[in-house]
């Protein structure tokens, strides 16, 4: 098992120290110590209900921890959530959208919620679309939308207001083949762009080849945290095996 221990000895962008999270008498994660540097892609794995979700709503002010502490760029959680609401954008599973409302409105009213200069929100949002491939569908309802498109979208949301950090909660759940494939293209271009990535993923290849960090989660703690160089779907398929005794993520 390899680790990075010295969390003292490197400034963090995120970094979260003896971490609890219980849910009555239940304990999810135990005294949870992690540290992401700017700029990292880390794919989070781990067995359901081993608080993958859990830490990612931690880390983007949704839910309060129990004990311990969460800093994200120099601010502190849950006391100065805002601060840190502004540094985040947030992928999950659920796209979060408006069914009804087209693309380019649905970029419209989150652009409000982020509440963004309006002088400059049509031309960012025209260039959002363009960006995840959805320019000729700006104008139709998102009920219209593959899965796949919905997600693009999501994601297109979650850089409206150009974060530092994407959180992504099982972002290929309901995804064909070639949906994964422009989802991983997507998220390579946010990574050069400079963005900082936390991934939750059941998808080992995909962890494999985008990540640069794997962390897999096991009883409520880190049981595994290193580079993925060197490693292929396979490779790491073996070790989340013997880190969890779970036979896949998959």
């Amino acid at each position: 098992m390899t680790q990075h221990s010295a969390l003292s000895t490197q400034h963090f962008l995120i970094e979260t120290r003896a971490l609890v999270k219980a849910y009555g008498l239940l304990p999810v994660l135990r005294k949870l110590d992690l540290g992401i540097t700017r700029g990292e892609f880390v794919a989070l794995l781990g067995p359901n209900g081993s608080g993958k979700s859990t830490l990612l709503r931690l880390l983007a002010g949704l839910s309060k921890p129990t004990a311990g502490q969460i800093t994200i760029g120099g601010w502190t959680l849950p006391d100065e959530a805002a601060a840190v609401r502004a540094q985040i954008g947030m992928v999950s599973h659920k796209v979060l959208l408006y069914e009804n409302l087209s693309a380019h409105e649905n970029l419209r009213f989150f652009a409000r919620l982020y509440n963004l200069p309006p002088a400059g929100v049509d031309a960012r949002i025209a260039e959002l679309l363009e960006q995840v491939g959805l320019s000729r569908r700006a104008a139709d309802p998102v009920r219209t939308f593959s899965r796949g498109m919905q997600q693009r979208l999501s994601i297109a949301r979650a850089l409206l207001h150009d974060p530092d950090i994407l959180l992504l909660d099982e972002p290929y759940t309901g995804l064909d083949v070639d949906a994964s494939s422009v989802l991983d293209g997507l998220l390579r271009d946010a990574h050069a762009g400079g963005r900082t990535i936390l991934m939750t993923t059941h998808q080992l290849d995909s962890a494999a080849a985008l990540a640069g960090r794997v962390v897999i989660l096991s009883r409520g703690g880190i049981g595994y945290d290193a580079p993925t160089a060197g490693l292929d779907g396979a490779r790491l398929s073996a070790i989340y095996t013997e880190t969890t005794s779970m036979v896949s993520a998959r």
